[in-house]
């Protein structure tokens, strides 16, 4: 047990007494974030603090994490992309593509499912040994908010979109996003319906000229 991680949680509270700062959070949820704690050190990993927080560390390699939000304590995976996550526990915060969080509003919960915690743990372990990595893509850009609609309205429209190459979507995207206005946007997608209900890619009725 790494003792920079004992100040972490007592200066959390500590800090509680006198107005309050965003380590709030920790007196909070402390004894689920202790919990967490202990299950983690049980599979062995090194315990660290890294970013203002407790990080495990396996041979140097960050695996696991331990935090809280402003409504539970969270169990964080470092390449949690790539866990098979069979009890579905797993969630996605925006857009982060590699790492993935677990959440607990309730102490029950997490002593419910230790033995599971811990084999995500090994399941990490054994990623980060065998050199796995998370293929990063590149950030994709935004889906406008009347694309959005019209796939709302039509999901015949929405599977052909979805149907199309990556490429070919993004070229829609940015396609669509560039006016500013949102009739303009609107006026777009309605122009080229069609053409993405047919398969055919924004430049491709370039190509065949």
């Amino acid at each position: 047990m790494n003792p920079q991680v004992d100040k972490y949680l007592i200066d959390g509270c500590m800090r509680c007494k006198y107005g309050g700062t965003s380590l709030c959070k920790v007196n909070s949820w402390r004894t689920a974030i202790e919990l967490l704690r202990q299950i983690v050190l049980e599979t062995g990993l090194k315990e660290e603090i890294k970013w203002g927080s407790p990080v495990y560390t396996h041979l140097g390699k960050n695996i696991v994490s331990v935090g809280v939000l402003k409504d539970g304590a969270i169990m964080g995976f470092f390449k949690g992309a790539l866990l098979s996550d069979t009890h579905k526990m797993l969630q996605q915060q925006g857009n982060v593509q590699s790492g993935r969080i677990i959440k607990f509003t309730r102490e029950e919960d997490i002593e419910r499912v230790q033995e599971v915690l811990k084999a995500y743990i090994h399941e990490a372990i054994g990623i980060e040994e065998s050199g796995m990595k998370v293929a990063i893509k590149a950030r994709p850009e935004p889906i406008p908010d009347e694309l959005q609609q019209a796939f709302e309205s039509d999901p015949v429209f929405k599977k052909a979109f979805y149907n199309l190459t990556p490429g070919r979507q993004r070229g829609y995207i940015i396609h669509f996003s560039q006016p500013k206005q949102a009739q303009t946007r609107r006026g777009r997608i309605e122009k080229l319906k069609n053409q993405i209900l047919n398969g055919i890619g924004l430049h491709d009725q370039y190509k065949s000229r």
